[in-house]
C-alpha cells in the first residue's frame, strides 16, 4: 500500500489548503424547537448538532449542588458518521472521555453559582466525522450555550493543529489524523486568552510545541469571529422580530 502524501511539493494539503488555512465553517442557531438552545455547525466535512436543556430542576437529589448548577454532557456519535459500521455502545469508552473533555473544558467559563440547585444538560451529536470532533463539539457548544441565555465569563473556541510531515498545521482533517500526525486540541477564552482545555492525541516534540501550539491559538481567534458573527446576526434578526 503506497503511503498518502500529505502535502504536495507546492506546500498545498490533501484537500487544498494552506497549512494555516481552516476549513470552511458553518454555523447557526436556534435549530432545534424543543431545546432551550440549540446550533448547527460544520467544520468542512464534520457535522456536530449541539442541544442545551437547562438550567432545571437535578434529576437526582444525590447530585444537587447548593451553591451552583450541576453541568452535564453527552455525547454521541451517529451510526452513518463515517465509513465505519461498527457497533458503539452507550458506555463506549471514546464517547465518555469525548463528553468529560467538553464538560472540563466548560465547568470553568459557565457561571453556574447563578444557577444553584439546578443542572445544566449538554447533548452533542456527531452527523458526520471527518476530524476535528472535538473542535467542532466545543464550538457548537459555545453557540448553544449562548442561545439558551446561560451566563458565561467568556466565548469558548477549540482548534486542533498538529505536525503534518515537515511542518505545522490547522484543523486537521480525518486523513491527517489517521497518518500518525502529532496533534493537539486547544479550548481558549479568545478576549482573555486563557486556555480551558489542552488535549493531545500522540506524541509531540517539545521542539515543535510551541509552534503547533501558537497556530492552534490563532485558529481560536479565527473561529472566534466566524461564530459570533453568526450569533450576532441571529440577534438582529430576533430584535427586528420583536419590533
Amino acid at each position: 500500500m503506497s503511503r498518502v502524501e500529505l502535502l504536495t511539493p507546492e506546500g498545498l494539503r490533501i484537500d487544498g489548503r494552506r497549512p494555516a488555512e481552516l476549513r470552511k465553517i458553518t454555523s447557526t442557531t436556534s435549530v432545534l424547537s424543543q431545546a432551550d438552545g440549540s446550533a448547527y455547525l460544520e467544520h468542512g466535512n464534520t457535522k456536530v448538532l449541539a442541544a442545551v436543556y437547562g438550567p432545571r430542576e437535578a434529576r437526582r437529589r444525590a447530585q444537587v449542588l447548593h451553591d451552583r448548577a450541576i453541568l452535564n454532557v453527552e455525547f454521541n456519535v451517529a451510526p452513518f458518521s463515517t465509513g465505519e459500521r461498527r457497533r458503539r455502545t452507550k458506555n463506549d469508552k471514546r464517547l465518555l472521555e469525548m463528553a468529560s473533555f467538553v464538560k472540563q473544558t466548560f465547568e470553568p467559563v459557565v457561571i453556574t453559582s447563578l444557577y444553584a440547585r439546578s443542572q445544566i444538560d449538554i447533548y452533542l451529536q456527531i452527523i458526520q466525522h471527518d476530524g476535528g470532533t472535538l473542535q467542532a463539539c466545543i464550538n457548537a457548544a459555545t453557540m448553544a450555550l449562548i442561545d439558551a441565555g446561560i451566563a458565561m465569563t467568556e466565548y469558548v473556541c477549540a482548534c486542533t493543529a498538529g505536525w503534518v510531515e515537515s511542518e505545522a498545521a490547522i484543523d486537521l482533517n480525518h486523513i491527517e489524523e489517521s497518518s500518525d500526525t502529532s496533534e493537539v486540541t486547544i479550548a481558549m477564552l479568545p478576549k482573555s486568552g486563557k486556555i480551558t482545555l489542552m488535549q493531545m492525541e500522540s506524541r509531540l516534540h517539545v521542539d515543535k510545541l510551541e509552534e503547533v501550539f501558537t497556530l492552534a491559538g490563532e485558529g481560536c481567534k479565527q473561529i472566534h469571529e466566524v461564530i459570533d458573527k453568526t450569533i450576532r446576526e441571529r440577534a438582529e434578526d430576533l430584535a427586528k422580530k420583536m419590533q
